[in-house]
């Protein structure tokens, strides 16, 4: 089991590096045209939104975050990326990068899942354990949400603190690389 988390951790480090890597690839080997980084922005935003609405709510290793998108998906944030990276993929119009992001995800953002809930466990205890048998790992249950509402909207300073401006900014360049490729 040891041997099995060591694994995992690993796996967590690189995503990282690893998803810069993939995007490398995916601005290299992209065919765009307009419509089709039109249409992939389009998926974005709501990736984009999803994000800038869990960073609000995380206070990383100090609370426990059931809150806003937290109150029905444990991981909001890589949920948000899941759809950016999609997003990427179709505006790229590729298949074999579309496949390549999907087995990308499950291989490094799945065992990342894990992990973490790992250490929200030992962070966190019973507090954790119930918030996971009724928050859904990774796809949201819209009609059901856990705890009470609290600050539905959350803290704009905890966006800043968790920097989450930078994928904001990233998506914002690969847009334009993806367009200036376009035409």
């Amino acid at each position: 089991m040891r041997a099995h988390l060591g694994l995992l951790r690993a796996l967590r480090r690189a995503r990282v590096p690893a998803s810069v890597g993939l995007l490398i690839v995916f601005l290299i080997e992209a065919e765009p045209t307009i419509a089709s980084v039109l249409g992939g922005a389009a998926l974005a935003l709501p990736g984009l939104g999803l994000r800038a609405w869990a960073s609000r709510h995380l206070r990383k290793d100090r609370a426990l975050a059931t809150t806003g998108p937290y109150a029905y998906t444990r991981n909001p944030l890589y949920l948000g990326s899941f759809l950016l990276g999609l997003a990427l993929a179709l505006a790229c119009r590729s298949k074999w990068l579309l496949v390549c992001f999907f087995i990308f995800f499950a291989s490094v953002y799945v065992p990342t899942m894990i992990v973490e809930a790992e250490h929200l466990r030992a962070l966190f205890g019973a507090a954790f354990e119930t918030y996971e048998r009724q928050v859904p790992l990774f796809f949201p249950r819209p009609w059901r949400r856990f705890g009470a509402s609290g600050n539905a909207e959350g803290d704009w300073t905890l966006y800043i603190e968790n920097r989450e401006y930078r994928v904001l900014l990233g998506y914002g360049l690969v847009l334009a690389v993806l367009l200036a490729k376009a035409v």
